[in-house]
């Protein structure tokens, strides 16, 4: 080992973390270029966006012909609509000209690092990485699963309506820190978030509502997951038990008030209570999140909740695969002037 090689790992060794964290990417990214892994990743994204067949992203005609190329990637068109597209044509991917960066940011946030600390890591604007985070997240939320299995637990959750981020807010004074409710207990300043999950772990995690969920919420979430095979699990709240008796669905109700949590060794809404408070406590992380955005990073938590929240290949890799091969066509202008509908 050369002198001046030892000179070298001496001085990394004195470096801040993130300064050793961007030559960890850098040497990944000389080892392995970013047009090799970037290039499997978008044929990885393609056999899985067209595993049922190739088809245009525009009109969905199967009468498809390739047509030259685009930035180096192969261009199609479409015998239909005579419309030209590429592999990534609305997707996360369109038009980026990024490639292992990618990679290194999706790592970034499974670490759980600040956009500020990315963006030194991975080399762009702290502004460009938001647009990056609400554009895979924008795309991941429309992961689904058809029905839930067995034993359904059902709780809400709340948190204070939130419009970080925004300029000029009339109604009400800025909050400083978050800032507390008007109101004691739940008010119409309260978001509600639901959450149901089997013992399978399907989960659905979303924005409700503002304010106590009522029963036409709980048929919007969940009605098309249940059938009357499920048993329903929930607290006390009286829309659950009109829902699941209208649905002709078995219902036990836990009621904290007696001391009681668990039904017939069996039924309880721990698991979701659990979720809740893993949820809460990494979103403690952000320091506040917009309610416009809240779904989002709800579709994050519960992916990366679901691997242990470990940063491995496997892990990274199915985050970008799964969120690439969802159709996705917010741009910059969308995403920053969205608002929250509910």
């Amino acid at each position: 080992m050369s002198k001046a090689f030892n000179n070298l790992l001496k001085h990394i060794d004195g470096l801040s973390h993130t300064e050793k964290e961007r030559i960890f990417q850098w040497v990944k990214r000389y080892v392995e270029p970013s047009s090799s892994v970037g290039g499997r990743l978008i044929n990885e994204m393609r056999e899985t966006r067209f595993n049922e067949g190739f088809e245009c992203p525009h009109c969905a005609s199967e009468h498809v012909v390739r047509f030259g190329k685009y930035n180096s990637r192969q261009r199609y068109r479409c015998k239909c609509c005579s419309k030209t597209f590429t592999d990534t044509t609305n997707t996360v991917l369109y038009r980026t000209r990024k490639g292992n960066e990618w990679i290194t940011f999706v790592d970034c946030m499974f670490k759980g690092y600040s956009l500020r600390k990315s963006a030194e890591i991975v080399g762009v604007t702290w502004v460009t990485l938001f647009y990056w985070r609400h554009k895979l997240l924008s795309a991941l939320k429309q992961l689904d699963f058809e029905q839930f299995e067995g034993i359904v637990e059902v709780d809400e959750t709340y948190f204070l309506y939130s419009e970080k981020g925004k300029r000029g807010i009339s109604d009400r004074k800025p909050r400083k820190r978050g800032g507390k409710s008007k109101h004691r207990g739940i008010s119409h300043e309260q978001v509600c978030v639901l959450v149901a999950r089997d013992r399978t772990k399907a989960t659905v995690s979303k924005v409700a509502c503002m304010g106590r969920v009522v029963k036409t919420k709980v048929d919007n979430m969940i009605g098309s997951k249940l059938s009357p095979e499920n048993v329903l699990v929930t607290d006390a709240w009286r829309a659950y038990k009109t829902y699941a008796r209208e649905k002709g669905i078995e219902h036990y109700r836990i009621k904290s008030n007696d001391g009681k949590h668990v039904i017939k060794g069996l039924y309880h809404i721990q698991n979701v209570n659990g979720l809740h408070s893993r949820m809460k406590q990494w979103l403690d992380r952000f320091k506040g999140v917009a309610t416009k955005y809240l779904d989002n990073y709800l579709s994050w938590f519960l992916f990366i909740d679901s691997r242990s929240n470990e940063s491995t290949k496997h892990n990274i890799k199915e985050f970008l695969l799964s969120s690439f091969v969802f159709e996705m066509t917010d741009t910059y202008d969308t995403l920053r002037l969205s608002k929250f509908n509910i």
